[in-house]
């Protein structure tokens, strides 16, 4: 039987690695110490020395040389969170080292969160609301685009987009999506229709952000984006802050009031406490709940322990991550 260690933080042990994981955890593999935090490990590197497993979330240890040369038997990590670029270094891609992540489970409530709020936005749900509290009646009129006939535009088909495009495959709206790695028979998948990004902005009722933050993409969406959309239309943000050049954004904001931002991830986060976001009518700021959230974690740990059987098994991990494919990843 393999020997396996968990390094994570404390906090999220028990939220990741519920009492039925780690049940199913122990009968796989043999946990030879009790649940590590990176500063333990740090402490006394020589706890590695027996491990072929570590089972992880936030807060593992970075794969650093001296980590690694600590632990000369291991031979796979299962993160149960989202993004590995704070763990994985080159040392750690050259000893070919098989890594496992949680994102696609992560990225489910993102999408349904996307959804609830593309539904929202059609019924200008946000736009009443702001007004009912201010005018303290329910008089004011919007416009009301609902979710027959609307176009709703997603911006990036990674794991996210793609989960977004096949939850609105049960409304009767319109897809329309930017992704430069995306072909045409991922269109006819998704049921969705390619354009360009700006397409995206200027006919979209309702545009999605899940553009991984990577230094190409940095600052992507700008100024001339926002002042393109459609009259009451709206943006809806999910993926990282810094995608959007955010003091552009708000000065478009300024002049267009009927533009309604939902911005559950901004640059820095939270916003700085002089931020304009925190005072614009228009602007509804979430403090990064889209993703996996208390039990809701649960989801990156069953995947986890899903992954482990495949491995012991000698089966294709359904949720690894290349060297390749780190570099695409938020």
């Amino acid at each position: 039987m393999l020997k396996g260690l968990y390094i994570l933080d404390k906090g999220f042990i028990n939220v990741i690695y519920g009492p039925t994981e780690m049940a199913d955890i122990a009968r796989l593999i043999n946990i030879y110490m009790p649940p590590l935090t990176a500063q333990d490990v740090k402490n006394d590197p020589s706890v590695l020395k027996d491990a072929d497993v570590i089972m992880s979330g936030w807060g593992c240890i970075p794969m650093t040389k001296d980590i690694l040369d600590a632990a000369p038997n291991l031979k796979a990590v299962f993160y149960g969170a989202g993004s590995i670029k704070s763990i994985t270094t080159e040392d750690f891609w050259d000893r070919g080292i098989v890594i496992t992540s949680g994102y696609a489970a992560n990225g489910i409530p993102v999408a349904e969160y996307t959804l609830s709020q593309v539904i929202f936005c059609l019924k200008s749900g946000w736009r009443f609301a702001q007004s009912i509290r201010e005018q303290k009646n329910n008089k004011a009129q919007f416009p009301i685009y609902g979710a027959y006939g609307s176009t709703v535009g997603i911006i990036s088909l990674g794991m996210v987009g793609r989960k977004v495009c096949e939850l609105l495959k049960n409304l009767d709206v319109n897809v329309i999506c930017c992704d430069p790695f995306a072909d045409d028979n991922t269109a006819a998948e998704l049921g969705v229709t390619l354009c360009t990004l700006e397409e995206v902005f200027s006919k979209s009722h309702v545009v999605s952000l899940h553009t991984p933050l990577l230094e190409q993409t940095r600052g992507m969406i700008r100024s001339e984006h926002f002042e393109m959309m459609k009259p009451y239309s709206s943006f809806i943000n999910t993926s990282r802050g810094a995608v959007i050049r955010e003091n552009e954004m708000i000065e478009v904001l300024k002049k267009r009031p009927d533009i309604q931002a939902v911005l559950d991830v901004t640059s820095p986060e939270p916003p700085a406490p002089d931020s304009p976001l925190y005072d614009l009518p228009n602007v509804v700021l979430t403090p990064h709940i889209a993703g996996s959230k208390d039990d809701e974690c649960r989801r990156m740990g069953r995947y986890m322990v899903e992954e482990l059987e495949r491995y012991l098994r000698d089966e294709k991990l359904l949720w690894e991550i290349t060297r390749q494919m780190a570099g695409t990843l938020a």
